[in-house]
């Protein structure tokens, strides 16, 4: 006979390992729950009744090879000295919060059910990708600190003036605190799909950022008005961000006709993103430049077109 995991066949210790199911089958975002104990509650069913120890001895021993590969072996440690239980958790709960669940099944396992730390450990492919999206978390703070001081640094080179910088890096913040202050407000969480969207939308708001600051500072030299500046400059490389930026939220959209949901928040919140950039560029942008009439250094003659 096959005696391995034999330990845990008792009425008492199948008992406790039944409680700790039916807690777990009680908790909302649960679903199905399975161990070793799911196979004594059937044979409770066909005995009407609890069965004895003689009887669960020879459960354990005798159950056919078959059987034991799909209501056994899963559920226990190939040594037999540890219970597996098997919870399966629904994904499309509303308000879902993985870390939260694990955090709170952790600790009611060991305050309900007398365990110590060392012998509860969670694992599985929801652990993982918890663990995953917990560390892009703490990644998406520090990249977005580090992408934003990289900009910052080649705006100093690019345009010799602390103020211009400042200004510049203006836009690309309104673009990426509206996209993530949306996802927030509408409940979206952050995911492997949407946690790149603020990264790329930096990166492409902030070339028409360059690129409109770049023609300022060659038109206002012609006559030093920053009003008459602006609006020369909407007149050309306005117009060339206007249709560029278009072009790229249409790109983007085609996501939406996707049947996997992640692409299709990321295609729209991607558009978003780059339709909030332009408007930045195109009103605050030049906005910004009027009010603080930063200087700028007067760019060469020949580069002076109308």
């Amino acid at each position: 006979p096959n005696l391995k995991g034999a330990y845990w066949y008792t009425p008492q210790r199948l008992d406790r390992i039944i409680e700790m199911e039916r807690y777990l089958e009680s908790l909302p975002e649960t679903g199905k729950v399975l161990s070793i104990a799911t196979t004594y509650e059937v044979a409770k069913k066909i005995n009407d009744g609890p069965l004895s120890y003689v009887q669960l001895m020879l459960l354990a021993s005798f159950i056919p090879d078959d059987l034991r590969s799909q209501l056994v072996s899963p559920y226990l440690s190939d040594d037999g000295r540890q219970i597996r239980i098997s919870v399966r958790v629904v994904d499309s709960y509303k308000g879902l919060n993985r870390n939260q669940l694990l955090e709170q099944i952790r600790a009611d396992m060991l305050e309900k059910f007398d365990l110590q730390p060392e012998q509860l450990n969670l694992t599985g492919a929801m652990v993982l990708y918890n663990n995953m999206l917990q560390s892009l978390f703490d990644s998406q703070i520090k990249t977005l600190g580090y992408v934003f001081a990289a900009i910052m640094l080649m705006l100093l080179v690019l345009f010799r003036s602390l103020p211009v910088a400042l200004i510049s890096m203006v836009p690309s913040l309104v673009s990426a605190a509206s996209v993530l202050g949306l996802m927030g407000w509408i409940g979206l969480p952050l995911d492997l799909m949407t946690i790149t969207i603020t990264a790329i939308t930096i990166g492409i708001a902030v070339d028409d950022t360059i690129h409109y600051v770049h023609r300022f500072h060659e038109e206002l030299p012609r006559d030093g008005d920053y009003r008459a500046t602006v609006r020369r400059c909407h007149g050309s490389i306005g117009k060339a961000m206007y249709y560029t930026s278009l072009v790229i939220i249409a790109g983007f959209s085609i996501l939406a006709l996707s049947n996997f949901n992640p692409s299709v928040y990321f295609g729209l919140l991607t558009g978003l993103a780059m339709l909030v950039a332009l408007l930045s560029n195109l009103t605050l942008l030049p906005a910004l430049l009027m009010s603080v009439k930063p200087k700028l250094r007067a760019g060469p003659t020949t580069n002076m077109a109308e």
